[in-house]
């Protein structure tokens, strides 16, 4: 199925899942439970309880979890398959699932930028009265560690659901590659100082001062 480049048809193979739901206002935790499913699908609100999805296998598993979410708190929900009626419709809903996508790559970069941050004080960038205090220890390795396999796991997310191809796409893919060497040098300086040897210093009584004659 093509996505990408231009054509003025808006029958061009780009289909769209059109979801129709409809959950109990309360108990509220069902309405939170699939608003946070769409939300992670990645689907695209088209206003009160509709969504859209480009309809691709990637996105098969999220609407079930969504069907079944809605049918466990007793709502209705409506799954249909469409296309933009005209030109304009299929362009504009690219357009808007593509900005949705948009505004997910610019909060991925913003936490690239919070975890390079988090690193560079890690390392001695934070300033304590006069001082800097570095972190070099296994336990704060392991928490950056896991940080950045958290931002792995997001990039590889979005980078699924960005069918279309936001221009961000890239600059978060640079960002992610900054992050992982950043990471790799804190590893290799964590490293460094917990086998540095510590200077050894002689015993006062057996030290000479230069010059000083042994046993006399």
């Amino acid at each position: 199925m093509e996505y990408g480049g231009g054509g003025d048809d808006a029958r061009d193979g780009t289909r769209w899942i059109v979801l129709v739901v409809r959950v109990p206002a309360e108990p509220s935790r069902h309405r939170v439970a699939v608003w946070r499913e769409l939300r992670k699908t990645g689907a695209l609100s088209l206003g009160q309880g509709v969504w859209a999805v480009p309809d691709v296998p990637l996105f098969a598993d999220g609407i079930g979890r969504v069907l079944e979410l809605t049918e466990r708190a007793g709502g209705e929900a409506v799954s249909l398959a469409a296309t933009g009626r005209g030109n304009q419709d299929g362009r504009r809903l690219r357009a808007m699932f593509t900005a949705a996508r948009s505004a997910d790559w610019a909060e991925f970069i913003a936490d690239c930028g919070k975890f390079e941050a988090e690193l560079a004080k890690a390392c001695g960038g934070a300033a304590v009265g006069n001082s800097r205090i570095a972190k070099f220890t296994l336990a704060e390795l392991e928490e950056e560690e896991q940080s950045l396999e958290r931002l792995r796991r997001w990039h590889r997310d979005l980078t699924a659901r960005d069918v279309f191809g936001a221009p961000e796409a890239a600059e978060a893919g640079e960002r992610l590659k900054v992050c992982v060497a950043a990471c790799e040098d804190y590893a290799e300086r964590v490293f460094t100082a917990l086998h540095q040897v510590p200077e050894q210093r002689m015993p006062e009584e057996g030290r000479r001062e230069p010059g000083e004659e042994s046993g006399r």
